[in-house]
């Protein structure tokens, strides 16, 4: 099919947004009314840049209030359609689309619809154009794609045709059969939108809420699956009215709107691209952090507090490797390349991930096959390449596998070092282990506009499934928190954004110049001797307020020796069912990142009832900060 989006779908002037779309290598875009009619030039010359940049104009749209109009207003109908007929001509499309009237003073019924229909059919006809009838969701009279089809079914033009709304038809939960029944050669265009499921009036949720497939919550595979049984194979477009989109950058929303499409078309086994599956997560191989000088040794100090040790130093650079259980992290004190530039511009952060795979060429593949953006530098004697792309905030991803070399990379790149006696004799117990098994989450905080963005990115590469959304009370505002992961907990992220500047995410993003990683969760398998070994090496743990244990002794069934244990210790707890998750969190390491340590029962969440609870402690604890 060709790949399409409307212009309204972006921010900027019409020829920035037709730039952004032909970067993002659409086939074709729809021109919106509102784009034409503000251009300083005439028609013609909209379509010699579409030509120039490789474009196809779909179609005009949106031709307004036109069927079942009284005498009077039917024949100005007539004449605002041949004006528009003119612009056609020079703008060098065939089609223009037209909405189902949303006039109070439209008159119903479907022979009347259908004979307005027919009427301009001819008109369009003898001019080499066609129109494209469409049911809006709140249209006065027709509303329901299946009204609109038997409109353009009793028009029997040729010139007439149907206009297929994903947004309009599932907004309204239709019944997707009768799609299958009408013939692909009488559907002009397609135009699909997602969206979250929102209790308001279908005019404002369409406006303000409409999301790239694969971003929302409704069935466009259902969608698609019944389209696909027309055989219809024509243009296939995007119309997205978004809020947050037409203030974001156009390049941006306009590749991902493209890589929604790629998706889609994979999970359908319909593309033209042949993309590698989505990659099975198997772990985190690493996590990077970009520290300077002076702020290395500190992390590193807390790091030994956790129970890590040093075990490696890399052969050629000043990059250090730290481990426990399966868990490593690295160390990037180096004074070129890309981490010091991340440092340079974020400060000691997270840089970032090595996740492992089962195959990370092709995992690497699919990445670019989805416009995501690859990552090479120059590689060392000794090193290898590992293949990565641009991450959230500017940082990196890498992939690994344990089939080929990348599985040797400590081996590879790292000589095998212990933790030293000097260290551990400032460190005191520092060094030894704390009982961290693995990596149970990623907490990663982003501007709220790109929520979206980073949500499809790793949905659509990797295996890993949407859990509901949830906002989560901070003093500061309310926290948009999105959970994505794997079906066996190999990977699990959480991404959150919040519009309020005075939240813990939206101060992060301050502290760090921008979206990254804000906290990293731990899993141990009994957290309680997890925390007597914390407090003896000195880690310090966030302070929970008193009434916290007192609401818990209330609605729990919980023996006074746990609740004073939890108390004495700073642990939360969680329950669902019979599953219980117990979890306590670092002070936040200079004001940027900070550790999460978990032990999951039976328990698939992630505390979300405990969330406000420990934006209260940490926002208290920054309110005291010097």
């Amino acid at each position: 099919m060709k790949t399409s989006i409307a212009t309204v779908s972006l921010s900027g002037t019409l020829g920035e947004k037709l730039e952004a779309i032909a970067a993002a290598k659409f086939d074709a875009v729809e021109i919106f009314e509102s784009d034409l009619v503000t251009y300083s030039g005439p028609p013609a010359d909209v379509r010699k840049a579409c030509g120039e940049l490789g474009l196809d104009i779909v179609t005009l749209q949106p031709f307004r209030d036109f069927e079942g109009m009284p005498a009077g207003q039917r024949e100005r109908a007539f004449a605002r359609a041949e004006r528009k007929f003119d612009v056609m001509h020079e703008l060098g499309t065939d089609l223009l689309m037209i909405c189902s009237n949303v006039s109070p003073e439209s008159l119903g019924g479907i022979d009347r619809a259908a004979a307005d229909l027919h009427e301009l059919g001819e008109r369009a006809a003898r001019r080499g154009l066609r129109i494209a009838f469409e049911a809006l969701a709140w249209g006065q009279h027709i509303n329901d794609y299946r009204d609109a089809w038997e409109a353009v079914r009793r028009a029997d033009h040729p010139a007439v045709g149907l206009v297929l709304d994903s947004f309009h038809i599932l907004a309204r939960g239709t019944d997707l059969s009768t799609i299958r029944s009408i013939p692909g050669d009488r559907i002009f265009l397609v135009q699909l939108a997602d969206a979250p499921k929102l209790q308001m009036d279908y005019l404002s949720w369409s406006r303000h809420f409409r999301n790239f497939p694969g971003q929302g919550e409704l069935p466009v595979l259902d969608f698609m699956k019944a389209l696909q049984a027309t055989r219809y194979d024509d243009a296939l477009s995007l119309e997205i009215f978004n809020d947050q989109f037409r203030s974001g950058s156009a390049h941006s929303v306009a590749i991902d709107g493209h890589r929604s499409l790629r998706f889609m078309f994979d999970q359908l086994g319909t593309g033209t691209i042949d993309l590698p599956p989505r990659a099975r997560p198997e772990g985190v191989s690493f996590i990077e952090f970009a520290a300077d000088d002076q702020d290395a040794p500190r992390l590193e100090m807390l790091l030994s507090g956790l129970g890590f040790r040093r075990a490696g130093q890399h052969r050629s650079k000043a990059v250090t490797r730290w481990t426990q259980g399966d868990i490593n992290f690295v160390v990037n004190r180096e004074k070129e390349g890309f981490a010091h530039s991340f440092n340079l511009v974020h400060g000691s952060a997270v840089c970032a991930l090595g996740l492992e795979v089962a195959n990370a060429a092709r995992t690497f593949e699919r990445a670019t096959l989805l416009l995501d953006q690859p990552f090479h530098q120059p590689v060392g004697p000794g090193e290898l390449d590992i293949p990565a792309v641009r991450g959230v905030g500017g940082s990196l991803i890498y992939f690994l596998d344990k089939a080929s070399d990348l599985g040797r990379v400590w081996d590879i790149e790292f000589a095998q070092t212990e933790f030293g006696q000097a260290e551990f004799d400032q460190a005191g117990d520092a060094g030894h282990e704390t009982g961290l098994t693995r990596v149970d989450h990623i907490s990663q905080s982003m501007q709220y506009d790109e929520m979206l963005s980073w949500l499809l990115f790793y949905t659509s590469l990797i295996d890993l499934n949407k859990v509901p959304v949830q906002e989560v009370a901070d003093p500061g505002g309310l926290v948009r928190s999105q959970v994505i992961e794997a079906d066996d907990g190999a990977l699990r992220f959480v991404l959150n954004a919040s519009q309020s500047q005075r939240t813990q995410s939206s101060r992060f993003l301050s502290e760090l110049f921008g979206s990254g990683v804000q906290h990293i969760a731990f899993a141990t398998d009994d957290l309680l001797a997890t925390v007597a070994r914390l407090e003896r090496n000195g880690v310090k743990l966030l302070q929970i307020p008193e009434n916290y244990y007192d609401d818990l002794e209330a609605k729990t069934d919980l023996t006074p020796d746990q609740l004073m244990t939890f108390r004495n210790h700073n642990i939360l707890y969680d329950r669902e069912g019979a599953a219980e998750y117990l979890q306590v969190y670092t002070q936040t390491f200079e004001q940027r990142f900070f550790f999460e340590i978990v032990e999951r029962r039976g328990y698939r969440g992630y505390g979300a009832a405990n969330a406000p609870v420990r934006l209260a402690a940490q926002a208290r604890l920054s309110t005291d900060a010097p």
